[in-house]
């Protein structure tokens, strides 16, 4: 993609697509599995990105016939497939702002989102509007609707209905670099979700910055294990060919299904979550099965076990596996190949370095300041800190997002101005090293505050999880803020559980004795056995602390001061 594309008057997203078509009008956009032939073998059902440009097209100019302008904001909520990425291009087009919601953050959490940005209307399946309709007059404001699919007891229109739509005289949106073009919720793994507002010109960066560090050539074939990547590949004239899963739960995806996919298709590429990786590298590891076509796996959303790194590493032995690291606010930031920790970092981890989540995006700048609970209004108020000291992570460049949609006091709390220029708190805690590659050791929020001084969770648990039957760890504090009592709970293993009470004791000495082994862990005296983590529904990986803090308090209720 060229200078000159990204800095046109026109910053409208949805026109990639547009320039993807008119270069490679013919080639594959989408594949969908359908269903299969008398062999056994998968039938897809595709679209050209000629037919994609087209598509969005139409449907972009029967929104703006239906009324929708610029700034519209429409709840999208449609499964990955060719409806979905055809819409939010066409959102794209016709100027409005897409709100993209997880379903797998819970239908309270949903709800709550939508209450809080209240859309002018849902772009969705029919399930979607039956629960609208049940819910009255909540969303009574929501007047442009669309049904993707069969309509049943309410109006609006239908996607079918759209895709007739004669173009005649639509233009898309001649969008500047900080319109908005949607709005999109954080997980909420460590808080309450927040609706981030990402403008077209973010957007633009985001393709340029990923197709330019990983090298991805149009023409490429990748299996996305996560929506939101299919639309940066049809920008960048990569063929998305989706996988049958639920996208909401990716612990629960079929292995089959990922390889069928990529062989298929001889995929170059495949990008998901560390919770497909996982079960994917232990199926493949177990039926002595791999992927050659791949030559690059991407993984993201959470950390990466190094167990993940070296099964992958064998299940696609012809690819790189990186690891972008980044949040809904700042993506990408940095990056980190699976090669550079198994044959460097790794070590350092283990002895409590924190992990290591590689070298910046050529575009971002960062730095690790003094920790702070405040909000920092203006870079004045910063305190650089020297490399190799843990500090807070703050990131800027043209991808960084501005602000939150739904709440000024998230905004005052994470983002620092500088100037005209915007930095972000990423909320995660580490170090720069003297290579420029920052070290995670955890978000600021999960820092144990002691009486002797603060402890981070990452390279505490880094140390706990060398022993051969601990799965994971996770570092909590009890007590009095500023006088916690640090407690280590360990999830071993799937049938690496102790059986008895002498078993239990047996594995609690050799932990004391790990953890005697390290100054950053000398101190702890107390460790629980917990037999399954609360974590996230969607990764299955990001550990609910405040959960286990609340569990670690029921148990050792006695040792608690007063």
């Amino acid at each position: 993609m060229s200078e000159a594309t990204l800095t046109t008057p026109v910053f409208n997203v949805g026109l990639l697509l547009d320039e993807i078509a008119q270069t490679r009008p013919d080639g594959v956009a989408i594949a969908v599995p359908g269903k299969r032939n008398k062999d056994g073998s998968r039938k897809y059902d595709t679209i050209t990105f000629a037919g994609l440009a087209e598509d969005s097209t139409k449907v972009a100019a029967g929104l703006a016939q239906m009324g929708v302008t610029p700034g519209t904001r429409l709840a999208l909520m449609v499964r990955p497939g060719i409806d979905f990425v055809s819409l939010v291009f066409a959102l794209f087009k016709v100027g409005a702002v897409s709100i993209l919601i997880d379903p797998g953050m819970g239908k309270k959490n949903v709800l709550s989102c939508l209450d809080q940005v209240k859309p002018k209307g849902f772009v969705a399946i029919p399930i979607v509007h039956a629960v609208r309709k049940l819910c009255g007059r909540r969303y009574k404001e929501s007047t442009f609707n669309v049904t993707a699919g069969k309509r049943w007891f309410w109006g609006g229109a239908t996607l079918d209905e759209l895709r007739k739509t004669e173009v005649g005289d639509f233009r898309p949106f001649e969008a500047e670099a900080d319109d908005q073009a949607a709005i999109i919720f954080t997980s909420g793994s460590t808080g309450p979700p927040k609706g981030v507002e990402f403008r077209h010109e973010g957007f633009r960066r985001q393709v340029q910055f990923i197709q330019e560090r990983y090298e991805i050539q149009p023409g490429e074939v990748d299996v996305p294990g996560f929506p939101l990547f299919g639309l940066f590949n049809s920008a960048m004239g990569v063929t998305s060919v989706i996988p049958e899963m639920d996208f909401s739960r990716p612990a629960t995806v079929d292995p089959k299904n990922i390889l069928e996919a990529v062989g298929d298709w001889e995929a170059t590429q495949s990008f998901a979550s560390p919770a497909v990786w996982n079960a994917v590298g232990q199926f493949c590891e177990r039926e002595g099965l791999w992927m050659p076509s791949l030559k690059r796996v991407l993984s993201a959303g959470a950390p990466v076990p190094p167990h993940v790194l070296k099964r992958m590493k064998a299940a696609a032995p012809n690819a790189e596996m990186y690891t972008p690291y980044g949040a809904t606010e700042a993506l990408p930031v940095a990056s980190i190949s699976a090669s550079e920790v198994l044959g460097e970092t790794i070590e350092r981890s283990r002895e409590g370095g924190g992990t290591c989540v590689g070298s910046r995006f050529r575009g971002i700048d960062w730095q690790v300041i003094a920790i702070s609970d405040e909000p920092l209004d203006t870079i004045d108020q910063i305190q650089p800190l020297p490399r190799g000291e843990i500090g807070e992570l703050i990131v800027h460049g043209p991808v960084i997002t501005h602000r939150y949609a739904t709440s000024e006091e998230a905004t005052r709390l994470a983002k620092i101005h500088d100037g005209d220029a915007i930095w972000h708190r990423m909320g995660d805690v580490g170090y720069l090293d003297q290579q420029d590659r920052f070290w995670f050791c955890g978000r600021k929020s999960h820092r144990v505050l002691t009486a002797e001084g603060t402890m981070f969770t990452i390279p505490v648990e880094s140390i706990f999880n060398t022993h051969e039957k601990i799965f994971r760890s996770a570092l909590v504090g009890i007590g009095p803020e500023g006088a916690k009592i640090p407690v280590v709970i360990v999830e071993p293993w799937s049938g690496q559980y102790p059986n008895t009470p002498e078993e239990i004791d047996a594995l609690l000495d050799e932990l004391h004795e790990i953890g005697n082994k390290n100054p950053l862990t000398q101190r702890i005296e107390h460790f629980l056995l917990h037999p399954n983590f609360p974590v996230d529904v969607r990764h299955n990986a990001k550990i609910f602390r405040e959960k286990l803090t609340i569990w670690a308090e029921d148990r050792l209720d006695a040792i608690l001061p007063g």
